[in-house]
């Protein structure tokens, strides 16, 4: 299919909004300011359409090591955390880039993730020095410490350029100190770093790129995003992996296609993507869910469908993967859907999602044997939640 690369870019984006929320208490728009700069610096200094493209993908995927469970555990630990305390943590930046390593980048972006830290005169993690940093590695640092170091809604233009001025030749160079300083003559870029649609001016100013791929091409791009979302809790670091494991097994006892079965593996890694909107306060609590926790947790598959319902081409994959948590007596969330909404994938995967859950190790409970959860499948069938027929071919099928 033809997979347009910066609707994708959008809905991890989306994603990774939330993850900046749970670390910081409130939406921060730092990925997305991060990307600007990097954009119009990139402009600025010559880079190409691939490569400008490139920054602005790099640019919101730099915080993704963030939410891997130990780094995200450890700062969760403290009392207040705040994003330059995240943005010191050396082990995010080699996280981050293990992360995407199969993006599908237009360039050779090798390390610019790993070295978004480094300073031009060689005091950062890695100890390089001017332009032994990758130019795109360069222009993310500067981006990054121009956001986190200023505010641009409250600070003079004056003092951020005067900001710039004093860290030039230390943590960045004068050729980009001054792109940016030409950049600010023009009071557009003002009003734009300050505009809460920040993402539909980034999404209009990135150049667009589509590539003709296979859905297994597009399944390992998926697996990025399914590795950042199961790394938010150490209680799901396996749940996408294994969901996508069993729906392939599941698709082949049905003699699917090969293109379904993967599109359905693509959904299984997906479904959880609005679960990066849950704070980790919740989904590692040992404690029974109080009313309002709970109604955050259902808020998680609208939030999937959200994420990924601009996607074209993906319009099967969002059904599938954000009517996870419906039930065919139209007792499931967060649509209240009935039989005559699902369709059988949709009815598939939401069995699948439950039999794995229960299978997993929780904060209040140990992991369910293949005997106990279909003791609790098979309770749900009869009254009436989920598929009978689907629930006794996935004994057949695991029971051994």
């Amino acid at each position: 299919m033809l997979f347009n690369l910066n609707e994708f870019l959008m809905s991890v984006s989306f994603a990774l909004d939330f993850v900046e929320i749970d670390v910081l208490g409130v939406p921060s728009n730092h990925g997305k300011r991060v990307a600007y700069i990097a954009l119009k610096v990139g402009q600025h200094l010559g880079l190409s359409s691939k490569e400008l493209h490139d920054i602005v993908s790099l640019a919101i995927l730099h915080d993704n090591g963030v939410s891997e469970k130990n780094l995200y555990n450890n700062l969760m630990c403290k009392e207040e955390i705040n994003l330059n305390e995240v943005e010191v943590a050396k082990k995010h930046c080699i996280i981050g880039e293990e992360n995407i390593i199969n993006y599908p980048f237009l360039t050779d972006v090798k390390n610019i993730i790993k070295y978004h830290h480094e300073k031009y005169d060689g005091s950062g993690f890695f100890k390089l020095k001017g332009d032994e940093i990758p130019i795109m590695a360069q222009i993310i640092q500067f981006a990054n410490d121009m956001e986190m170091n200023n505010n641009f809604k409250s600070d003079k233009k004056e003092d951020i350029i005067s900001f710039i001025k004093e860290r030039e030749n230390i943590s960045f160079s004068h050729k980009i100190s001054r792109a940016f300083i030409e950049i600010a003559r023009d009071e557009k870029f003002w009003i734009n770093i300050n505009n809460e649609s920040i993402n539909n001016i980034i999404k209009k100013e990135t150049p667009s790129y589509s590539l003709e791929l296979s859905f297994d091409e597009i399944r390992n791009i998926t697996k990025v995003l399914s590795k950042i979302i199961d790394c938010k809790s150490r209680y799901t670091q396996r749940h996408s992996r294994g969901l996508s494991e069993k729906v392939g097994i599941m698709a082949d006892f049905y003699n699917y296609s090969h293109d379904e079965k993967v599109q359905l593996m693509i959904a299984a890694d997906l479904h959880d993507i609005g679960k990066l909107a849950v704070p980790n306060s919740i989904l590692d609590s040992p404690n029974k869910l109080t009313e309002e926790e709970f109604k955050v947790v259902k808020n998680h598959a609208y939030y999937t469908r959200v994420a990924l319902h601009e996607i074209k081409g993906f319009e099967k994959i969002t059904e599938w993967a954000a009517n996870h948590h419906e039930k065919l007596n139209g007792k499931g969330y967060p649509f209240g859907f009935t039989e005559d909404n699902l369709d059988f994938n949709s009815r598939l995967m939401a069995c699948l999602d439950i039999y794995q859950a229960i299978t997993e190790e929780r904060p209040y409970r140990k992991s369910l044997s293949h005997k106990e959860a279909m003791g609790i499948l098979n309770k749900m069938s009869t009254e009436g939640y989920i598929d009978s027929k689907i629930t006794n071919d996935i004994n057949e099928v695991f029971s051994l």
